[in-house]
């Protein structure tokens, strides 16, 4: 048998907020209305805030060239990104981890798009940027077909972000979440909570939402955090909601509506030591048998 190496480690008590907002046609709006929230989350206590995928936008193939942003070379401009200085100006104002959902992203030299998500510091300072690194292509008969690489690329790091002050946060996009490789590489290389901005539909909200976050969480024994857009029935893509946080035992700690709101949640370390101290799946892992994917080469995405 062998080791999965050191345990995660959350240095002491986190509170999160997974905003789960309703944005618009208008960007501007957009950014005004998640500044707003962003505010009333740290005034409750919450030192790590996560807002949902394509925040800014509407959700759709035909929008993202509308609405992306250029990103490189870091920092864009006021011109390039308002996104950008907004959410870092968000950050800053408050004293926060920011987890800035997703935006649509150009990258000017290849005029290629991403569905990409920005995270700032307490400073205001960019700590890494998460392109979604697998595209959200299906087709459920009579039910729903979306292809984001008829207009998307995608990304090819992993994200795993220091908060110095507590530890490492493993961040992803909603279908990234189907793929468990991401969520295992960033638990054993020390995270104890996975982030994902997602907008899963009434199709497979239904269906797998509560069970992919909850599958994470007892896979790794860490927390789990989804926040979804709140649901617009008039717009051209419907949001499941329900942004949820789930503990370390698979436990769901709060869960919302389909409407916009906030949810929030303590995450203490405690609570990973309990859970792997019960259930040791970290010194019961069989190397000899099959490989630790997260002592493979990996490139990580930082900036």
């Amino acid at each position: 048998m062998s080791s999965s190496g050191p345990a995660p480690v959350l240095k002491k008590p986190i509170k999160i907020s997974c905003i789960q907002l309703a944005s618009g046609a208008d960007k501007d709006a957009n950014l005004k209305h998640a500044a707003e929230k962003v505010a009333e989350a740290a005034q409750s206590g919450s030192k790590l805030v996560v807002l949902p995928e394509c925040f800014n936008s509407p959700y759709g193939t035909n929008y993202f060239p509308n609405y992306a942003e250029t990103l490189l070379p870091s920092p864009p401009t006021k011109e390039q990104s308002p996104s950008f200085h907004a959410l870092s100006a968000m950050a800053a104002e408050n004293g926060i981890y920011l987890v800035g959902g997703s935006i649509p992203e150009l990258e000017p030299e290849t005029k290629k798009y991403y569905n990409t998500s920005l995270t700032f510091g307490p400073d205001g300072k960019l700590l890494a940027t998460h392109r979604k690194t697998h595209l959200f292509d299906i087709d459920i008969p009579g039910k729903i077909t979306f292809k984001e690489s008829e207009v998307l690329s995608a990304g090819n790091k992993v994200t795993l972000v220091d908060l110095p002050e507590y530890g490492k946060i493993g961040i992803a996009i909603c279908y990234d979440v189907r793929f468990p490789e991401l969520a295992t590489i960033a638990a054993r290389r020390g995270a104890f909570a996975l982030i994902y901005p997602g907008a899963f539909n009434l199709t497979t909200g239904n269906l797998h939402w509560r069970l992919l976050a909850q599958g994470r969480a007892v896979d790794n024994q860490i927390y789990v955090a989804f926040c979804s857009p709140a649901r617009d029935m008039s717009a051209s893509y419907n949001a499941w909601g329900h942004s949820l946080i789930v503990n370390p035992m698979a436990k769901i700690l709060v869960e919302a509506d389909e409407n916009e709101t906030t949810v929030q949640a303590e995450l203490v370390g405690e609570d990973i030591a309990e859970a792997r101290k019960n259930i040791p799946l970290n010194t019961q892992r069989r190397f000899d048998v099959y490989p630790d994917v997260s002592q493979r080469e990996i490139s990580f995405d930082r900036l």
